[in-house]
Order: C-alpha cells, then structure tokens, then sequence
C-alpha cells in the first residue's frame, strides 16, 4: 500500500475514497473551484498543486526536503514560464471564443479572457442530442468559428461532424491532458509540452497574429 496518495480532488476522483492508504493529499484544497474539477489547466493554480504535494511529500519523508524543494522550484519556474508565453501567445488574437469536445477550460479561459463553449458538460461521456449538437452548429456559425476542438484520447468524429456543418471547418486537438499516451511517456512528453501544443493549436481558431 502506498504511504501517499496524491489526487486532484474537487471531485476528479471518485474511486479515492475507496484507497488504503495513510495519507490523501487533495491538491484542490484550498483553491476558490466550483463543480469543474480541471483546475490543473490554469497554470496558476497548477502551482498551488505543487506546493500541495511538496508540503505532503515532505512531511512524510523530511530527510529529504531539499531534494523535494529543488524539484519543486523547478516545475514551479516551468510553470510562470509557461503562463508568460500564453499570455504572450494569446494577446493578439481575432477571436476569443472556442468550441471544446468537454466543458475542460473553464478556469483556463477565465484566466486568460477566453469564452469555451463545450459540445459535452465536465464529463465528456454520454450521447449528444441532436439538438444539442444543432446548437452548436449554429453556435459556430454565429460566432464565425472554423475549428471545433477534440482532443486526444476521444474519437474525433462528432468533432468532424460538426465541422463538416461550418464553412471552411477544420478538426484540431486542444488536449484536456487528463491522461499521456504510451508513446508520448516514452518521449518524455509532460504536462509542458501538452499545453505549448495546445496553445499553437488554440492560436489556429482564435486567428492570433
């Protein structure tokens, strides 16, 4: 059994509550987050996460502090580095509305001035209706959006349907990076990486200069 268990929360694991383990470190505590439990994509919030585990790992093994504080400090500059270059990226765009498989970027598109508007809710399964999906075709058509946004662990093709409904519509991913792909763990592609690609993406439908 592990002596740590190291969770999201804000209601993103269900199964929790179920672990043997000694401690739980809930990463969303302390943090102001209604019902949508995908803080992790606001990278100002991402840093509160890791001072979370930080402050957890070190009170379970406190021989080994610095090693912990020099990791954390590290991710914690990535961080304010990549919060830098989105705000730079975004800053000159056409658009501020975009079309997201699941309803994943709410707290990213408060921090950076963004409207997401979500085919699914916070869970990204179940059917859509049809006339859930008509109003977002019609969505697009009103706002003048070309690309809808699917991601990249889910079938693309209700993200293709609605495309094919919208002049000049294209299919791109913004990633919710809720899970990391064998090959891409293998070419230690992380968290990082994900939001850059998804940034240039998001540039692509927000027709940033």
């Amino acid at each position: 059994d592990a002596d740590i268990l190291v969770i999201n929360g804000a209601g993103f694991e269900s199964w929790a509550g179920d672990m043997e383990t000694k401690v739980v470190v809930d990463t969303s505590q302390g943090i102001d987050h209604g019902v949508n439990p995908h803080i992790w994509l606001d990278p100002v919030i991402a840093k509160h996460q890791v001072e979370k585990i930080r402050e957890a790992v070190t009170a379970a093994d406190p021989a080994n502090a610095d090693y912990y504080k020099k990791n954390a400090d590290s991710f914690l500059a990535e961080l304010d580095q990549l919060n830098s270059f989105i705000k730079l990226q975004l800053a000159d765009c056409e658009k501020s509305d975009f079309i997201t498989f699941h309803d994943a970027f709410a707290y990213f598109a408060a921090r950076y001035g963004l409207t997401q508007h979500a085919i699914h809710d916070v869970s990204p399964e179940g059917d859509i209706l049809p006339q859930k999906l008509q109003q977002v075709i019609s969505l697009a058509n009103q706002l003048g959006i070309n690309v809808i946004y699917s991601e990249d662990l889910v079938d693309s093709r209700l993200a293709d349907t609605i495309a094919g409904e919208i002049p000049s519509g294209r299919v791109l991913v913004l990633s919710p990076v809720e899970g990391i792909k064998q090959q891409e763990q293998d070419a230690g592609i992380g968290y990082i990486d994900k939001m850059r690609e998804n940034i240039a993406n998001l540039r692509v439908g927000l027709e940033c200069r």
